[in-house]
């Protein structure tokens, strides 16, 4: 990038948008757009993902058209936009004549102008047609991982954006999203049609954030830690994820008998019931909201110091994204998930009920196989998530997760674990290896180290996580029994055929030594 350049990105950066410096991965995609490269960018939650789209309006004086899912987040960006001066717009089902006047009044201007868009506004003919004449600079396509049907949140809607491509080959789309793997990000580059796209995945590593994961045998051991979590965040806001709306509303009912401030909000609520509850949020007249999946896109709030998952999600997509909503300001902040094996049954009759193609079915299950193993231990976590994504920053140990650092003063901590742990061995039909509870003896527990170096260093020749080899309770299990053939090896926690076929011989041998 050569000097001028630079020096025009920091002072529009700062003239306009009042920044200092752009945030890590920013000015490498802008400086892709602006090469009027096709862009498929990841940036996690809180990353900064806007400015990659509305600086490059500014610098090149044009119109930007933007695809995004919600109008609350259009809403929300224009008002920011038109603070700092920036012409912007969004249209809308319900606007008022008049408003839409006013948007294409103030695009007839030419210049400078961000306007916001539904994926369904899009198909419209006479939209197709109006886009044709206009001088765009780019089409920025949000939550662009909708796109893909390998994704956690495919929309058919998304699905027909190809469009753009058909309609203005020229010009350069930029596809963002918070979270998609390599699988997603080859389909989101297929389904827009994108043209050698250059893509960038950044900033996954949260150094604010401590990263915690514990297993729960009853719904009493759930709420005692949920107890713990909210006594330990006596500041700031908490974000308290569930699987179900039912859940949804029992958990928030429970921890209303103890504090204030607490509601529910999921997608069988009413369109206003629902405006309320996120208003009543972001204006701070609640402090502890317990939520299914349907709140939380758009919603950026700076203060929120917990993120509790009370049920394990489907994938480790869904978990980073709604992690990613805790400490944007930069703050210390935990993420917590409470797992247990009822959850996982709960999404894999989520994933048996789908009507989903079988190829997409059993990628989810792969999917769903992959956050189990997270949750059952592995490697450093933020090291895991930096590898699974593929990001441009890779570290060996964070310090500040349970694995890295299980006697942190934040993490959250309860009694009686281990007695709740014997209890869910002697009430679960399945068979529970006792090393799941246990002390390893040491020859056990030098055969567990033994495996954990292996696979430590089989994922970093794969480049994948620890956890997509096998978790930790699966070593465990295998350091227990351990197995001298292929055949005693099928018996062991977690190895299905393909771990076998992949990975079989090589847990022989290390523990023949």
């Amino acid at each position: 990038m050569m000097n001028h350049e630079q020096n025009t990105y920091e002072s529009v950066l700062r003239k306009t948008f009042s920044l200092e410096k752009f945030r890590h991965g920013q000015k490498e995609i802008i400086s892709a757009i602006l090469a009027r490269k096709d862009v498929l960018a990841v940036l996690p939650t809180g990353g900064g993902k806007s400015l990659c789209y509305q600086l490059p309006a500014v610098i090149e004086n044009k119109l930007v058209v933007v695809i995004s899912p919600l109008i609350s987040l259009m809403k929300d960006q224009v008002n920011s936009l038109q603070r700092n001066g920036i012409p912007s717009g969004c249209l809308y089902a319900k606007q008022s004549d008049e408003e839409k006047r006013k948007i294409f009044s103030d695009l007839n201007l030419g210049g400078t102008y961000i306007l916001y868009l539904s994926p369904e506004r899009v198909q419209k003919d006479g939209f197709q047609k109006w886009i044709q004449t206009q001088n765009i600079a780019l089409f920025a396509v949000d939550e662009a991982h909708c796109v893909s049907q390998w994704g956690h949140d495919f929309r058919e809607e998304y699905a027909q954006l190809k469009i753009l491509k058909t309609l203005r080959p020229e010009i350069p789309v930029l596809a963002l999203t918070a979270s998609a793997t390599p699988t997603v990000l080859n389909d989101i580059a297929k389904n827009l049609q994108l043209q050698k796209p250059e893509r960038m995945v950044y900033g996954f590593y949260r150094p604010n954030l401590y990263y915690q994961v514990e297993a729960c045998a009853t719904e009493s051991d759930k709420l005692a830690l949920i107890y713990s979590a909210i006594q330990k965040t006596p500041e700031g806001r908490i974000l308290i994820y569930c699987g179900t709306r039912k859940n949804t509303e029992s958990l928030c009912l429970e921890l209303q008998k103890r504090f204030t401030q607490v509601a529910y909000y999921h997608a069988g609520l009413s369109m206003q019931a629902r405006e309320q509850t996120q208003q009543d949020y972001i204006h701070k007249k609640l402090r502890i909201l317990v939520a299914t999946n349907a709140f939380g896109m758009g919603v950026d709030q700076s203060d929120v110091r917990l993120v509790l998952h009370y049920q394990m999600p489907a994938n480790i997509d869904s978990l980073y994204q709604e992690m990613g909503r805790a400490g944007r300001d930069g703050q210390d902040s935990t993420c917590l998930m409470l797992y247990s094996q009822k959850d996982k049954g709960l999404q894999s009759f989520f994933l048996q009920s789908s009507s989903a193609p079988a190829e997409i079915k059993k990628l989810r299950w792969r999917n769903l196989d992959a956050l189990v193993n997270y949750s059952e231990g592995g490697e450093c976590r933020h090291a895991e998530i930096l590898v699974y994504y593929k990001d441009s920053q890779r570290i060996t140990r964070c310090g500040h997760c349970d694995t890295c650092d299980p006697t942190s003063t934040r993490k959250i901590v309860r009694t009686g674990i281990v007695a709740g742990l014997v209890n869910l061995v002697k009430s679960h039909k399945k068979k529970i290896s006792k090393s799941f509870i246990d002390e390893l003896d040491p020859t056990q527990e030098y055969r567990f180290q033994n495996l954990r170096s292996w696979r430590k260093k089989k994922s970093a020749e794969l480049d994948v996580p620890a956890f997509v080899i096998f978790s930790d309770r699966s070593l465990k299990d295998m350091a227990v029994k351990n197995p001298s053939s292929l055949e005693e090896l099928k018996n062991v926690y977690g190895v299905g055929d393909s771990k076998l076929e992949k990975f079989g011989w090589d847990v022989l041998a290390e523990l023949s030594q």
